[in-house]
């Protein structure tokens, strides 16, 4: 049966994401304050700005960097043991990481940050097991709409999640609250929402596919996806734009606490006016542009939008200025990331969902990896460089899927007169 007609499995699929992101969400505004912040507790007021700097790029690629590695195995995984279990088995390693990340901040161990990052980010494939799940139970038409609901979810969570962040660091609202509060309460969350997929996640997997495992299958997935036509481009196209984006979110904190002076707290006011946004488009606008316009026709407009917008950000002189730039942002951003998602999922046949959303996902990791490294150095040149980097890098984006992806799709649909391809 399709969703359309039974969208109960989508429910607690939803309301998992909300969760999951919502635990995301409150550890915004804490990461940057720890490193840049001038009343900072972890750093000594002696450690320069550049180690300081460079020290958050690493820790930032640390996350994706494993991602890279265990999101394709769990893909895959999932593909053979279905999706509940290795969702399970994602949340139990985020809420451990949530856990060590809030001992590593008590006792002032950078190591422990690093190590409390990495084992979330090996199993925190969990976004590519969702959309594999949501895949397995929507059709071509229902997909945008389907993909574009899980992004209102997470905009849901990162409406809320920023604001607690910023209010449970600030002893000022308790006395006890501190920067590890937010791990603290993230890890509870999590452990909700092992319990939640426990009682109410219902398998969503009706044919069970086994593939070779392998510890290196991310690198072996990206290759195989440059060896096909049909997956080299839009890939590429991913690749640019988690590129483009990450040096954009995970550097804007940096430039709003150095250049604005903004406290846990603002950081998490501006985030949840954004999530806002983002809620409103895929929740809203996504649903109504699936049914008249094709997702190729929504990134066309969707990326180049986004390039503009990243780039206006190094424009104001008043901080106020963002709170009508960043919307811009999460209107685009949230038009793209479901459309783009459905386009990579299209390429693939519904035993190969799970793989293929999870090479995707590894894309995106992979995406994630190089701008905090870089931007960790051209952040201590100047706090503009990240910015502009990630504006160049979605346009690149762009030209790459209007100049060549959709050339190639439609020299693909002309020769093979309706039958699949490569």
């Amino acid at each position: 049966m399709t969703a359309n007609r039974n969208p109960s499995p989508l429910i607690p699929i939803f309301i998992t994401v909300f969760l999951d992101m919502l635990g995301i969400g409150i550890i915004i505004p804490v990461i940057p304050a720890l490193f840049f912040a001038a009343d900072s507790d972890f750093f000594a007021p002696e450690v320069t700005r550049e180690f300081r700097s460079v020290t958050y790029g690493l820790l930032l690629a640390s996350y994706p960097f494993m991602q890279f590695f265990g999101a394709p195995l769990l893909g895959s995984l999932s593909d053979r043991f279905g999706r509940k279990p290795l969702l399970t088995v994602s949340l139990f390693g985020t809420m451990l990481g949530y856990l060590l990340f809030a001992y590593a901040i008590y006792s002032g161990r950078l190591w422990l940050l690093f190590v409390s990052r990495m084992l979330p980010g090996f199993t925190g494939g969990n976004i590519a097991i969702v959309y594999s799940a949501i895949a397995d139970v929507s059709d071509e038409k229902s997909r945008p709409k389907n993909f574009g609901l899980v992004g209102m979810s997470f905009g849901l969570g990162f409406i809320l999640g920023p604001t607690l962040g910023g209010i449970l660091a600030d002893e000022s609202v308790v006395p006890w609250f501190n920067a590890a509060t937010p791990f603290l309460f993230t890890a509870g969350l999590t452990l909700l929402n092992i319990l939640l997929v426990r009682a109410r996640f219902k398998e969503t997997l009706l044919k069970s596919r086994h593939t070779p495992l392998n510890p290196f299958q991310g690198f072996r997935n990206v290759a195989g996806s440059f060896r096909s036509p049909r997956l080299r481009v839009i890939f590429s196209v991913v690749l640019l734009l988690s590129l483009g984006f990450a040096f954009f979110t995970q550097f804007f904190s940096v430039l709003l606490i150095e250049k604005f002076s903004y406290a846990e707290k603002d950081i998490g006011f501006l985030y949840a006016w954004i999530g806002v946004w983002l809620v409103f488009t895929q929740g809203f606008i996504v649903r109504r542009l699936s049914k008249v316009v094709a997702p190729a026709t929504v990134l066309s407009f969707g990326i180049l939008s986004l390039s503009i917008w990243i780039g206006a950000v190094l424009l104001p002189d008043r901080d106020v200025w963002f709170y009508f730039i960043n919307p811009l942002i999460a209107m685009s951003q949230g038009v793209i990331s479901p459309n783009l998602t459905t386009v990579v999922s299209m390429q693939a046949g519904p035993e190969r969902q799970g793989e293929v959303l999870g090479i995707n996902q590894s894309m995106l990791s992979l995406g994630q990896i190089v701008p905090p490294l870089l931007a960790g150095y051209l952040n201590t040149i100047s706090g503009s460089l990240p910015m502009a980097a990630g504006a160049f890098l979605v346009f690149c984006g762009w030209v790459v899927f209007v100049f060549i992806f959709k050339k190639q799709q439609a020299r693909m649909g002309q020769n093979a007169a309706g039958q699949p391809v490569g």
